[in-house]
């Protein structure tokens, strides 16, 4: 996951600024040279480095912080302030023109950044919000860059304006808005080409793109992994074509994130969105403060609410409510838990949003691939065993671990997992009005 060193480096400062009563220039001063490390082994550009470590500093060694009731987190709040401004303290939205006016962005970036995947993931975006999307195949030049883009225009149910790969993008951009006028779409995404390097080309056909069509927007898509390279890349496409905001993928990705901490310093241009998987869905708008929060190991709950709310509808929150009522709990709904969980991003990303459990993982190896192999022992059960636990018998479990190919100690494990989360429903039922408890009792809030 992004920012993982950093935030277990910048995590480490903060511990030792916490421990001491009071602090002194000189404590402050040490602090901030560790940070400056931190950031710098992040792959933050070093002027940026430089600005915000000066700008710390400065009010971090003010004499109200230093004779405060508690300076260590004064200082921690400081740097947490600081740190949101560098990516801009708040949301940034895309810019659409008022009411069915049509939108036209222009989607740019170097060839891998995702910036295919990226058209469609924001085109099914604007759909869920009630907007009208038409897709538009723009890059001729990559094999197979237009049967993609129908295949992920099809997966989110937005449609794909082409004209094969014989036209000139010019002609195709300015023919799609065209289209749009006829069948009624109020927001065109021009899925422009990209290459392996910035190079005259690309950037004279965004210009005659921009030139001849109505562009309200110019999104960069620039890759994560490649850190300060995607900082040079968004500069120099704001400096020669003109950008309105930045779009950075695979976030998820073992990547060090100073690319997130530097663009808008860099180039005064926002972080809209960012990639936080290969799903169309994993699209996520970019809060400054909530970013922070989880790099400072502080938690993201917010963003924690959001994914849950998207991924579990009503009629599933309902149904395990009746079913807590009543303490019942089987395999069928392990199974709808873990595939809720990887909905959600899988357990490692979901733990580090939660407020003080973050810092606690550091140094903890959590496989997600350990919800693979629950599956399997569960698939490997008969519908009447996972609806009804109590038939597994010891016979039973040895076929159920041969079946899925593990230790029987691992089916053990799952059925004692089970037994212990319908034992705790049973405990709770009495706050829900079930069994043995009061009419009237706590409800859940769905």
């Amino acid at each position: 996951m992004a920012f993982e060193s950093l935030s277990e480096k910048l995590q480490g400062v903060f511990k030792n600024l916490r421990s001491k009563g009071r602090l002194t220039e000189d404590d402050v001063k040490t602090a901030m040279r560790e940070v400056k490390r931190a950031l710098l082994e992040a792959d933050v550009n070093f002027k940026v480095v430089k600005t915000f470590i000066k700008s710390v500093q400065e009010r971090a060694v003010g004499q109200d912080v230093l004779n405060g009731l508690n300076p260590g987190q004064m200082v921690i709040k400081i740097v947490k302030e600081e740190m949101e401004a560098l990516m801009g303290s708040t949301m940034t939205e895309i810019q659409l023109r008022p009411g069915n006016e049509i939108t036209i962005i222009l989607m740019a970036g170097l060839q891998g950044a995702g910036k295919t995947t990226t058209c469609a993931k924001l085109a099914g975006q604007y759909k869920k919000k009630g907007k009208r999307p038409l897709l538009v195949a723009c890059d001729v030049y990559r094999p197979a860059a237009i049967k993609q883009l129908q295949v992920n225009g099809e997966k989110v149910g937005v449609p794909v304006f082409t004209m094969g790969d014989k036209q000139n993008p010019v002609d195709i951009a300015k023919a799609s808005v065209e289209h749009a006028q006829k069948n009624g779409n109020n927001i065109v995404i021009l899925d422009t080409a990209g290459r392996l390097h910035i190079d005259e080309n690309m950037m004279t056909e965004l210009i005659e793109i921009k030139d001849k069509v109505d562009v309200f927007q110019s999104i960069l898509v620039v890759d994560a992994m490649t850190g300060q390279d995607a900082v040079n890349v968004a500069k120099e496409f704001n400096e020669k074509v003109g950008i309105d905001g930045v779009i950075i993928t695979k976030m998820d990705g073992d990547t060090r994130g100073g690319a997130a901490l530097s663009i808008r310093s860099v180039t005064g241009k926002p972080i809209l969105y960012v990639g936080m998987g290969e799903k169309l869905e994993d699209l996520q708008q970019f809060y400054p403060d909530r970013m922070t929060s989880r790099i400072l190991g502080m938690g993201d709950v917010l963003s924690l609410i959001e994914k849950a709310e998207q991924t579990i509808n009503e009629e599933d929150a309902l149904r395990m409510t009746e079913k807590m009522k009543k303490a019942e709990f089987d395999f069928n709904d392990f199974l709808d838990q873990m595939e809720q969980m990887k909905k959600m991003g899988g357990l490692s990303n979901l733990l580090s949003m939660i407020p003080g459990v973050g810092n606690k993982m550091q140094g903890l190896d959590i496989d997600d691939s350990m919800m693979d192999k629950t599956a399997a022992i569960i698939y490997s059960m008969t519908k009447e065993e996972r609806a009804n636990p109590k038939i597994i018998n010891a016979s039973r479990k040895r076929r159920i671990a041969a079946g899925a190919g593990v230790p029987l100690a691992e089916v053990n494990r799952l059925c004692k997992q089970v037994q212990n989360q319908k034992q705790m429903m049973k405990q709770m039922s009495g706050m829900f009005g079930g069994k043995g408890g009061k009419k009237g009792g706590f409800k859940l809030p769905f």
